[in-house]
C-alpha cells in the first residue's frame, strides 16, 4: 500500500516535466511576436526567481557565502542566460520542432566536456557520441538550420553552454541547490535584461493576451512547476528516469509544431530526431556499464 502513493507522486512528476518542458519550445514561440527573447527570459527568470527566493527566506536558507558568488553570477550567465536565451533567439527564424531535437543534444555535448575533464568513456559511450554528433550535422544539414547562420549558431550554443555549465558546476563550492537556483535566475534576469537593451529590444506595442499567458506559463509552469518536478525526481529515482525527459521532449515539441503552429516537417529532421535519440540512449547505457 505505501508504494502506491509513491508510484502516483513519481508518474505525476514525469507527466510535468515530459509535458511542460516538451510544451515550452511552442510557448515561446507564441510570446515571441510580443516579447523580445531577452526580454522573455529576463521577465521568465525574474518572477520564478522571485518566488523561489521568498521560498527560501520563509524557510530560512542561509545566504551564499562571499566565495560562492563569483561561480553563481558564471553560471547565470552560461546556463540561465545564454542557454535559455539563445533558444528564444533560434525559434525568432527557425522551427520549435527543430529547435527542440538540437537542444535535446545536450547529453552529448556534456559526455564531450567529461572527456576534456579526463573522464575517459567507454566504447560503447564514444558509439553513442559519435552517432548523435553526425544526427546533429544530419539536423543542421537538412533542416530551415541552413538558411538561418543565426539559427543554426544558437541552436549549436544553448546545449552546449547548457552542458558546460553543467560539468564546470561540479568542481565549486555552491550554495544549497534550490538557493543556487534562486540566485542564479535572479542574476540571470538582470543579465538579461541588460543584454536586451544594449541589442536595443523594447516592448512598442500592447503585447497580446495570447502572448502574455504564453509567458506566463513560460514561468510558473516551465520554470517553477517542471523545474521542481525535475528537482524532486532527481531526489527520488534514479538519473537514467529522471533524465529521460531528453527522449520525450523533442517528440512532444515537434508535434505541437506541427499541427497546432502549422510549421514544417520533412523526413530530414524525422531521421536526425531518431539518430539523436538513440545516441542518448546509447551514452546512457555506456554509463552504466562503465560504473559497473
Amino acid at each position: 500500500m505505501s508504494d502506491a502513493p509513491k508510484r502516483s507522486q513519481i508518474l505525476i512528476a514525469l507527466l510535468a516535466v515530459y509535458l511542460i518542458w516538451g510544451s515550452t519550445y511552442f510557448a515561446i514561440k507564441l510570446a515571441l511576436p510580443d516579447y523580445p527573447p531577452f526580454f522573455i527570459t529576463a521577465i521568465r527568470l525574474a518572477v520564478a526567481g522571485l518566488l523561489m527566493l521568498a521560498f527560501i527566506q520563509y524557510k530560512k536558507y542561509p545566504l551564499p557565502s562571499n566565495k560562492q558568488w563569483k561561480p553563481l553570477i558564471i553560471l547565470a550567465a552560461v546556463m540561465t542566460v545564454f542557454a535559455s536565451a539563445l533558444i528564444n533567439v533560434a525559434e525568432q527564424t527557425v522551427s520549435s520542432g527543430v529547435v527542440a531535437i538540437g537542444v535535446a543534444a545536450m547529453p552529448l555535448w556534456a559526455g564531450f566536456f567529461a572527456a576534456l575533464r579526463c573522464y575517459h568513456p567507454s566504447k560503447i559511450e564514444w558509439s553513442g557520441l559519435l552517432l548523435g554528433f553526425f544526427g546533429v550535422l544530419w539536423l543542421n544539414m537538412g533542416s530551415e538550420l541552413r538558411v538561418s547562420t543565426l539559427g543554426l549558431l544558437c541552436v549549436l550554443a544553448a546545449p552546449m553552454a547548457w552542458a558546460w555549465g553543467s560539468m564546470w558546476s561540479k568542481d565549486q563550492d555552491l550554495p544549497d541547490p534550490i538557493v543556487s537556483s534562486a540566485w542564479q535566475m535572479l542574476i540571470g534576469s538582470v543579465i538579461s535584461l541588460v543584454i536586451g537593451l544594449i541589442l536595443g529590444e523594447r516592448i512598442d506595442h500592447m503585447p497580446s493576451l495570447q502572448g502574455t499567458l504564453a509567458l506566463a506559463y513560460l514561468t510558473l509552469f516551465g520554470s517553477i512547476v517542471a523545474y521542481s518536478a525535475f528537482v524532486w525526481l532527481v531526489k527520488h529515482v534514479r538519473p537514467a528516469l529522471a533524465t529521460s525527459y531528453a527522449y520525450v521532449n523533442p517528440p512532444i515539441a515537434l508535434l505541437l509544431g506541427v499541427t497546432v503552429l502549422n510549421e514544417p516537417m520533412n523526413s530530414h529532421t524525422v531521421v536526425a530526431m531518431i539518430l539523436i535519440l538513440i545516441s542518448i540512449g546509447i551514452v546512457t547505457i555506456g554509463k552504466h556499464f562503465h560504473k559497473g
